[in-house]
């Protein structure tokens, strides 16, 4: 397919960028899965995990999760790798000479990083934490031995502005609960009490936070007045689900970008003070996928020169560059959830720091 503003050597750059990026996953990734299978055969036939669990729940979800984590590394390595195969055979040399910019010689190498980060967030927004769901179980089972909690016991947490809900045990798999309370307050004065011997969340319902309560009292007080009416059944909507009482470990991986969104509004107005790691992974899919622009900036710059040490050189000072971009990442995270930075600022501080070093390679880069 043609498209007018590419000529023939912006899609020669562009197969070539795309071409290494897959190759390069392909290779890394088969090594991690070999390595990966080797360090837990054992865990797998000692808890008897089966074959299609491995293939399908474990594997088919762990090439997909580590590919997008480390592909700010991909990038890196491609445009290390085949931009100075291109200076070593003077190519670069040869398009530099014909009248090129530089800048025009960016041109490709852009728009395969535009490629490669939209990609990076639909598969991190959308399709990845549908898949981790299913990786993450498995690995509680059969790697960890640690089942998912399928119960809680004596919850309470606020459902809306002055609401607050009290459940003594809630079962996980028949999403039950026993002995429910609901409380509402005004002016921080109580004026409902609602009881009910069970709560079951509706599975059914194309209505969301639909609940069933059964045997219900409700106690509505109004100055020195009470009112108390007992219903055998009342279908209502109350702003919670099964998964705010079972909290399981890494459940931000599992959330698409609108759900993650919509856990951290909810949490919020319930006053919940633990939501940074969910911040941190809400902000680091806006933030990753301009890596891919950033590191191919500085790859580009690097090794499009010609060395009479070949891609030795380019290819240690890119290694080191993005191994300590993935380090800041982590870093960066664990200081906002331990030192209370701001996870905004934790997810774009090193995408921040990184365009500075890429606009200065930029500019000392052979023109």
């Amino acid at each position: 397919m043609r498209i007018p503003f590419l000529k023939r050597i912006d899609r020669y750059l562009i197969a070539k960028f795309l071409g290494t990026y897959v190759f390069s996953i392909l290779l890394i990734i088969s090594i991690a899965v070999v390595f990966d299978f080797n360090e837990n055969v054992d865990r797998f036939t000692s808890n008897h995990a089966p074959w299609s669990a491995i293939l399908m729940d474990y594997y088919l979800n762990f090439i997909p999760y580590y590919s997008n984590l480390f592909s700010a590394l991909f990038v890196f390595l491609s445009v290390i790798f085949f931009t100075c195969k291109l200076a070593d055979n003077s190519e670069i040399i040869a398009m530099i000479s014909s009248g090129m910019s530089f800048r025009r010689l960016m041109r490709p190498y852009m728009i395969s990083a535009g490629i490669i980060a939209l990609l990076t967030f639909y598969l991190s927004a959308e399709v990845i934490p549908k898949g981790s769901a299913k990786r993450l179980a498995f690995e509680n089972q059969y790697k960890r031995s640690k089942k998912s909690p399928t119960y809680a016991d004596n919850v309470q947490l606020q459902v809306d502005t002055g609401v607050i809900a009290f459940m003594e045990h809630f079962d996980g798999i028949s999403k039950s609960g026993y002995h429910f309370s609901l409380d509402k307050f005004e002016n921080k004065k109580l004026v409902s009490h609602l009881t009910a011997q069970s709560v079951t969340y509706d599975t059914l319902s194309d209505v969301r936070y639909k609940w069933q309560l059964r045997n219900v009292t409700v106690r509505e007080l109004r100055g020195l007045r009470e009112k108390i009416t007992h219903i055998d059944r009342i279908d209502s909507v109350i702003v919670m689900e099964p998964q705010d009482f079972l909290f399981t470990r890494n459940l931000q991986e599992t959330m698409t970008n609108a759900e993650l969104k919509d856990y951290i509004e909810k949490q919020r107005i319930r006053g919940s003070g633990n939501l940074k790691v969910f911040e941190i992974e809400y902000h680091k899919r806006w933030a990753s996928p301009f890596a891919a622009f950033i590191l191919a900036t500085i790859g580009v710059s690097i090794s499009a020169r010609k060395r009479k040490g070949g891609m030795g050189t380019a290819l240690g000072v890119g290694l080191a560059l993005s191994a300590s971009y993935i380090l800041l990442q982590s870093m960066s995270g664990t200081f906002s959830i331990n030192a209370g930075m701001h996870p905004a600022l934790a997810a774009w501080i090193p995408n921040i720091l990184y365009f500075f070093i890429a606009w200065y390679l930029y500019l000392k880069a052979p023109r």
